[in-house]
């Protein structure tokens, strides 16, 4: 189990519900029989300042009420609808920037339990050309975004800077010299294309002077083939392999805001885009 802040939530929701439980059965039927006693009193004066104590609840039933609904909504949303991500690395240039706040889909792939991962319900599968993010299957702690390239049973071939599958080449054509319109890492003579994979059109980045590895995989069942946009800037499937169905989070569908600190801070024309 990883202790993340679904998990901090989940225990947070749980801490507080049990308080607010334990109020209703035990504290408040034990401050309503005060209450009636005061109040019963024939022929005497009720005292305000008893009754306002006699029915005060604790600071922490208080806290507790108030809290619960709160976190509770914030754990669903956030375990079943829509969880928000940073992209902290040059990996998924020119789609995803350094310094992107992301939106991504939690139940396109099926509605899982918070904090275990665990599907409950079948809803759809990865397709080619989806922006996923996933657990690193290496130190599942970690969450990495990359694009599905290869589906369960595809043969994936990498050569020459050209996408195989399953014999046959990804096309791609040239768009120009990449000008980065945010800071992050340095990208000096790289090239930017426009790759067509299936139904995807989808920006890539090429830097002629390195080779690239080089590859060739059959996708086992219940697994998925991933690469960075920066193909040659990116730590993915074709050094660790393929990602299992039970690590994926959720297809990533908008950027919602974006954080250059290394130039003007918000970069406006980002905010809203879809990712593709």
């Amino acid at each position: 189990m990883n202790f993340d802040f679904a998990t901090i939530l989940a225990i947070a929701t749980a801490i507080t519900g049990l308080i607010w439980a334990f109020d209703a059965w035990r504290l408040a039927p034990k401050r309503r029989a005060a209450t009636e006693t005061l109040t019963s009193r024939s022929g005497e004066p009720v005292n305000e300042d008893h009754l306002r104590a006699a029915q005060k609840e604790p600071v922490i039933v208080e806290y507790a009420k108030s809290f619960f609904p709160v976190i509770l909504a914030v754990l669903l949303l956030r375990g079943f609808l829509v969880e928000p991500f940073r992209i902290p690395s040059g990996s998924m240039i020119p789609t995803l920037l350094v310094g992107d706040f992301i939106l991504v889909n939690k139940y396109a792939y099926g509605l899982r339990l918070p904090v275990t991962n665990t599907k409950i319900f079948e809803l759809g599968a990865p397709q080619r050309g989806d922006v996923v993010v996933f657990r690193y299957p290496l130190d599942p702690s970690i969450d990495y975004i990359k694009r599905v390239i290869g589906l369960p049973g595809d043969l994936i071939e990498y050569r020459d800077k050209t996408i195989f599958v399953n014999g046959n080449p990804v096309k791609y054509d040239r768009i120009g010299q990449y000008h980065s319109e945010a800071s992050g890492l340095p990208l000096p003579q790289i090239d930017e294309y426009m790759e067509h994979l299936d139904n995807v059109d989808h920006r890539i980045l090429l830097d002629a002077n390195r080779s690239g590895l080089e590859v060739r995989f059959r996708v086992p069942e219940g697994r998925y083939f991933m690469m960075g946009d920066n193909r040659d800037n990116s730590n993915d499937s074709r050094f660790w392999g393929t990602v299992p169905e039970q690590n994926l989070v959720g297809r990533a569908f908008m950027v919602w805001m974006h954080w250059d600190m290394g130039k003007d801070g918000i970069l406006w024309r980002r905010i809203g885009n879809t990712i593709h």
